[in-house]
């Protein structure tokens, strides 16, 4: 519970020590999912209905819930668990949002068809191999090719685990920064509007 209470009301507004932990594993299992989520609609057209509905009312939705958020948490110390209860899965329909509107935003720039993705990554490897090689010709001889493979083998797989890593960390990052960017929003309410209504 406490876990969840620091995961969906954030630092201001729950008394567990969320805040004060890191949660790297946690945000690199964020950013498997949505890429997970990403790939299974990509590849099978799942869940086509929830993610290609429209992107406008699905951030509309969250910034309600943005605005909300200091108004319906920051008395949920005071309510009896059927309350709370409610209030952590308003403030979870939150960050589903969140994820949606990310997963919208990015899903439709995967625009190659499945079926042409083989083609398409044989084709790369290909012209890569073949840029090196020749970038060696002249220099290295008949050791060009071997050159060639190696130093276009490395950029691959580097270009590669750049890829995977930075889409496993973007989806992270962003849950961060709208953390960051509610946190401060919820000082500012607590701080101007609600200091009279907080016993603590």
């Amino acid at each position: 519970m406490d876990y969840l209470e620091g995961l969906f009301l954030g630092v201001q507004w729950s008394d567990t020590d969320f805040g004060n932990r890191r949660h790297v594993s946690s945000l690199a299992l964020y950013g498997v999912l949505v890429n997970a989520i990403i790939l299974l609609n990509y590849l099978t057209g799942k869940l086509s209905a929830l993610i290609e509905g429209s992107f406008t009312v699905k951030l509309v939705f969250f910034m309600i819930l943005f605005v909300a958020c200091p108004f319906i948490c920051f008395r949920y110390y005071r309510f009896p668990i059927w309350v709370k209860i409610p209030i952590l899965m308003v403030q979870a329909l939150k960050q589903a949002l969140l994820t949606l509107i990310m997963i919208s935003w990015a899903r439709p720039r995967l625009t190659m068809a499945p079926g042409d993705l083989k083609d398409s990554l044989i084709d790369y490897l290909n012209n890569t191999l073949e840029t090196h090689t020749l970038r060696y010709e002249e220099s290295a001889g008949t050791f060009a090719t071997v050159l060639g493979v190696i130093s276009g083998g490395v950029y691959i797989v580097f270009v590669f685990l750049a890829a995977i890593v930075l889409a496993l960390v973007v989806p992270g990052i962003v849950f961060v920064l709208v953390r960051m960017l509610q946190f401060g929003y919820d000082k500012i309410i607590a701080k101007f509007i609600l200091a009279d209504h907080i016993d603590r």
